[in-house]
């Protein structure tokens, strides 16, 4: 037996969950059926396999790699900048 808490959330028991094959992520609903309170399950649509998550991730990597590599703008080594590290340290110094 299940109890509501002072939230009004009630916890599904593991051996119903389990016997209709209820997971996290699957939508519930409570519809009244005269003094009886009935419970829908509609499961997840669109489950991905294991192999077609790592494939999508794989792709969002490469995605991202290409992103970062228009991205970086940090100066190659020998670029003239106009200004050097020295200039850094001695700015704002009387000379």
């Amino acid at each position: 037996m299940s109890k509501v808490t002072s939230k009004l959330q009630v916890t599904l028991p593991k051996a119903i969950a389990d016997r209709f094959g209820i997971r996290p992520g699957d939508e519930i609903e409570w519809e009244t059926s005269g003094e009886a309170i009935r419970i829908l399950v509609s499961s997840r649509t669109g489950v991905l396999s294991r192999e077609a998550r790592l494939r999508l991730f794989d792709q969002g990597t490469q995605r991202q790699l290409e992103r970062q590599a228009k991205q970086d703008t940090s100066p190659s080594p020998g670029v003239d900048r106009g200004w050097t590290r020295e200039d850094l340290y001695n700015r704002g110094r009387p000379r």
